[in-house]
């Protein structure tokens, strides 16, 4: 394909690419649009997740269904790291969309293939040498620690698959699309449930019968989301001889992703420390903080949905030159995202046990989850702050600034709490009161530093200019 074919295709105005079109037309709509499905997409990969809590919760152990969601962290840790480079992906591919440059998008779009699979392979191979040390280092009861070994050792196996689906999604959001990818998910995620229920209820398996459908899940999504990249009508249609790296495409991937990586990063290690202490409390707690874990998340991905929107308006409306829409973009954003989680957060804490009971029947869990749950509901509308600024710079191509706010107010907030005051409160509702604090310290901390960036990068027209 010729240079003036490819930028052909790009500058095509058919409805369809107007409605893809994130630089032109209202903004709310089209970021609803865009929103709604990455929400869902999120939604159906932690139901599907939240499935393997529940299928070993009540067929198989208590034991089983601590190691199964007690092993979040740890798989946060390795995973987002590499997920994280996805965002630089998304935001290189972005902006080239938005400049209409299309030969760049194809440089982008094959190297951002080939990392995924390095990463997935390296993954694989860190996953499974580190399970048993990680485990071990977390203080995980003996009783369940030979669960959490089996599960991470099978579940790191399918990481390339992992990755292939989440860069492959990073492409299709750079183009506006988020649709594909909640429809490659939902296919594997339903085979993961009846895939579940076969391993354990049939089989007679535990945490490796869970373990070994998400791999398979996982495995047909990233298959099914692949294909439709090389079948795709757009741009980011890819074919065996753009899978190579690119090297400016790839510095400029590391120089927004690694940021990104570095914060998800810092992000899983408090998490690891405040799992840590949840460990210490005993494997009822552990049990009823992974159930709860699987509620709340939903609301997190509600935000994060708008997050990443940012991230891709955003990166594209810069590349444009359109830098008063991207003003706009933002603001409008961050309202309708925060109006949402404050309704979605208030259904939630009334619904709390009801969804906790879906879990296990202990009523000492149930209760330990549901005040959970109610404490991060109660301050979730502070993430939205933290998370949707977090994005929009991403977009601008601030990637660093996010992830030195991210340390500083959420890993260094709750490493340092958990070191000092639970040591003297050493309860559960102590430790749980560190997630409404660290998001408080750290939107006040990226929303300052938004302004200033804004301020500097997006001018304001002067008055009569193109608006």
């Amino acid at each position: 394909m010729s240079n003036n074919s490819i930028d052909k295709s790009i500058k095509r105005r058919d409805s369809s690419a107007d409605r893809k079109d994130l630089t032109k037309g209202s903004i709310i709509d089209k970021v609803l649009l865009f929103a709604v499905p990455l929400a869902l997409t999120s939604m159906l990969q932690q139901l599907f997740n939240a499935t393997d809590v529940a299928v070993v919760g009540r067929f198989a152990s208590k034991e089983a269904m601590a190691a199964v969601g007690g092993n979040a962290p740890v798989v946060s840790l390795l995973v987002n790291f590499f997920v994280g480079l996805s965002v630089g992906a998304n935001v290189v591919i972005a902006r080239h969309i938005g400049a209409k440059s299309g030969e760049n998008v194809r440089k982008a779009v094959g190297t951002a293939l080939v990392l995924a699979v390095i990463c997935g392979l390296f993954v694989a191979a860190a996953g499974n040498l580190i399970a048993g040390p990680v485990v071990r280092m977390l203080g995980v009861p003996d009783e369940v620690a030979p669960y959490s070994v089996l599960y991470l050792r099978i579940y790191f196996g399918g990481a390339p698959f992992i990755m292939l689906y989440n860069f492959g999604a990073a492409i299709f959001r750079s183009a506006g699309n988020t649709r594909t990818p909640l429809i490659c998910l939902l296919t594997g995620g339903l085979l993961n449930v009846c895939a579940n229920l076969f391993f354990v209820l049939v089989l007679g398996m535990d945490v490796d019968g869970v373990a070994t459908a998400t791999v398979l899940a996982n495995a047909v999504s990233s298959i099914l989301l692949l294909k439709q990249l090389m079948s795709d009508e757009s741009v980011i249609r890819i074919s065996p001889d753009m899978l190579r790296i690119d090297k400016s495409s790839l510095t400029q991937m590391i120089k927004i992703g690694l940021p990104a990586a570095l914060q998800s990063t810092v992000f899983s290690i408090s998490n690891l420390c405040v799992q840590t202490a949840i460990n210490s409390l005993g494997s009822d707690v552990m049990a009823a903080s992974s159930a709860a874990y699987n509620i709340e998340v939903f609301i997190f991905f509600i935000v994060n949905a708008f997050s990443q929107t940012l991230v891709t308006f955003v990166g594209q409306n810069y590349g444009a030159g359109e830098y008063m829409r991207c003003r706009e973009i933002v603001r409008k954003t961050l309202a309708v995202s925060w109006c949402i989680t404050m309704v979605a957060s208030a259904l939630m804490m009334i619904a709390s046990k009801p969804l906790m009971g879906l879990f296990t029947d202990d009523p000492a869990i149930v209760e330990l989850g549901a005040m959970r749950i109610r404490i991060l509901m109660y301050s979730e509308t502070l993430n939205v702050f933290m998370d949707n600024l977090s994005g929009a710079m991403r977009g601008l191509g601030k990637s660093l600034i996010p992830a030195l706010v991210t340390l500083i107010g959420v890993c260094g907030t709750r490493i340092t709490w958990v070191f000092t005051g639970f040591q003297i409160y050493h309860t559960f509702f102590s430790l749980m009161m560190v997630f409404p604090v660290s998001w408080g310290i750290s939107a006040i901390i990226i929303t300052i530093m938004y302004i200033r960036t804004r301020n500097k990068m997006l001018p304001v027209e002067p008055a009569g200019s193109k608006a």
